[in-house]
Protein backbone atom coordinates (compact mmCIF):
# COMPACT_ATOMS: atom_id res chain seq x y z
CA UNK A 1 0.00 0.00 0.00
CA UNK A 2 2.83 2.39 -0.51
CA UNK A 3 4.15 3.19 3.08
CA UNK A 4 0.71 3.06 4.62
CA UNK A 5 0.10 0.94 7.99
CA UNK A 6 -2.54 -1.15 8.31
CA UNK A 7 -4.03 1.70 10.75
CA UNK A 8 -3.85 4.41 8.19
CA UNK A 9 -5.60 1.68 5.67
CA UNK A 10 -8.50 1.18 8.23
CA UNK A 11 -9.14 4.50 9.21
CA UNK A 12 -9.31 5.54 5.39
CA UNK A 13 -11.27 2.54 4.56
CA UNK A 14 -13.96 3.97 7.10
CA UNK A 15 -14.03 7.04 6.35
CA UNK A 16 -14.61 6.16 2.99
CA UNK A 17 -17.69 4.04 3.95
CA UNK A 18 -19.04 6.39 6.62
CA UNK A 19 -18.62 9.35 3.02
CA UNK A 20 -20.79 6.79 1.09
CA UNK A 21 -22.79 6.31 3.92
CA UNK A 22 -23.77 10.12 4.42
CA UNK A 23 -23.87 10.66 0.19
CA UNK A 24 -26.32 7.66 0.32
CA UNK A 25 -28.17 9.22 3.58
CA UNK A 26 -28.22 12.64 2.20
CA UNK A 27 -29.30 11.72 -1.16
CA UNK A 28 -32.09 9.53 0.45
CA UNK A 29 -33.60 12.53 2.36
CA UNK A 30 -33.34 14.69 -0.43
CA UNK A 31 -35.36 12.24 -2.76
CA UNK A 32 -38.17 12.08 0.79
CA UNK A 33 -38.33 15.79 0.86
CA UNK A 34 -39.13 15.80 -3.08
CA UNK A 35 -41.71 12.74 -2.89
CA UNK A 36 -43.45 14.35 0.00
CA UNK A 37 -44.32 17.93 0.40
CA UNK A 38 -45.58 17.80 4.08
CA UNK A 39 -43.67 20.47 6.35
CA UNK A 40 -43.31 17.84 9.24
CA UNK A 41 -41.20 15.67 6.71
CA UNK A 42 -39.05 18.32 5.25
CA UNK A 43 -38.10 19.55 8.40
CA UNK A 44 -37.09 16.29 9.56
CA UNK A 45 -35.21 15.86 5.84
CA UNK A 46 -33.72 19.22 6.12
CA UNK A 47 -32.36 18.31 9.62
CA UNK A 48 -30.90 14.95 8.45
CA UNK A 49 -29.45 16.98 5.67
CA UNK A 50 -27.96 19.44 7.85
CA UNK A 51 -26.79 16.46 10.20
CA UNK A 52 -25.10 14.57 7.39
CA UNK A 53 -23.38 17.42 5.88
CA UNK A 54 -21.56 18.21 9.27
CA UNK A 55 -20.90 14.71 9.67
CA UNK A 56 -19.12 14.96 5.56
CA UNK A 57 -17.04 17.87 7.17
CA UNK A 58 -15.81 16.08 10.16
CA UNK A 59 -14.75 13.22 7.88
CA UNK A 60 -12.86 15.43 5.68
CA UNK A 61 -11.73 17.35 8.47
CA UNK A 62 -10.04 14.01 9.57
CA UNK A 63 -9.01 13.03 6.52
CA UNK A 64 -6.72 15.75 6.44
CA UNK A 65 -5.41 15.17 9.53
CA UNK A 66 -5.19 11.49 8.58
CA UNK A 67 -3.27 13.08 5.17
CA UNK A 68 -0.58 14.97 7.12
CA UNK A 69 0.10 11.75 9.48
CA UNK A 70 0.66 9.83 6.59
CA UNK A 71 3.20 12.84 5.16
CA UNK A 72 5.01 12.65 8.49
CA UNK A 73 5.69 8.63 8.43
CA UNK A 74 6.83 9.44 5.02
CA UNK A 75 9.40 11.61 5.81
CA UNK A 76 10.35 9.48 8.78
CA UNK A 77 10.63 6.19 6.72
CA UNK A 78 12.36 7.85 3.89
CA UNK A 79 14.91 9.69 6.32
CA UNK A 80 15.82 6.12 8.11
CA UNK A 81 16.04 4.45 5.07
CA UNK A 82 18.39 6.90 3.76
CA UNK A 83 20.73 6.36 6.60
CA UNK A 84 20.34 3.06 5.98
CA UNK A 85 21.58 2.88 2.33
CA UNK A 86 24.29 5.41 3.46
CA UNK A 87 25.72 2.60 6.06
CA UNK A 88 25.32 0.16 3.10
CA UNK A 89 27.15 1.50 1.24
CA UNK A 90 30.01 2.68 3.60
CA UNK A 91 30.18 -1.36 4.12
CA UNK A 92 30.00 -2.34 0.62
CA UNK A 93 33.49 0.31 -0.11
CA UNK A 94 35.45 -1.15 2.65
CA UNK A 95 37.87 -4.09 1.62
CA UNK A 96 37.48 -7.39 3.40
CA UNK A 97 39.36 -8.35 6.01
CA UNK A 98 40.51 -11.60 6.49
Amino acid sequence: MGGWSRYHVAVAIAAMIEVIAAVAGASISVAAMGAMGFSRKSDEARDAVIRLTSAVEHIATQLEVLHSDIKEDRKEFFSRLNTVEQRVSKLEVRPPSC
